[in-house]
């Protein structure tokens, strides 16, 4: 992961704690449920733009690195942990 985007990546998780904390004093606070419930959904929304912007950067440098590598075990590898952690994300 390049600087920039490591930087921006910490960032954004460093805003998505504060949210998680903001969400522990709402649920101490007693707010209303359905407010609640639409941080975690911002939380959520979040955390998959995190998600995508890493596995955009794992694709751009490792996995294309394994292609232009040659190297079919690793380009196998890295196609097979792509396809499972893509599958389990939709879950």
């Amino acid at each position: 992961m390049g600087k920039d985007s490591k930087t921006a990546t910490l960032k954004r998780l460093n805003r998505i704690e504060g949210q998680v904390r903001g969400l522990a004093r709402m649920v101490e606070g007693d707010r209303y449920c359905i407010d609640i419930v639409t941080q975690i959904a911002a939380v959520r929304a979040a955390l998959r733009r995190v998600e995508e912007e890493i596995l955009r950067d794992h694709v751009a440098h490792c996995v294309a690195h394994a292609i232009s590598s040659g190297d079919k075990a690793d380009q196998r590898r890295k196609v097979a942990e792509l396809m499972d952690v893509m599958g389990r994300s939709g879950r």
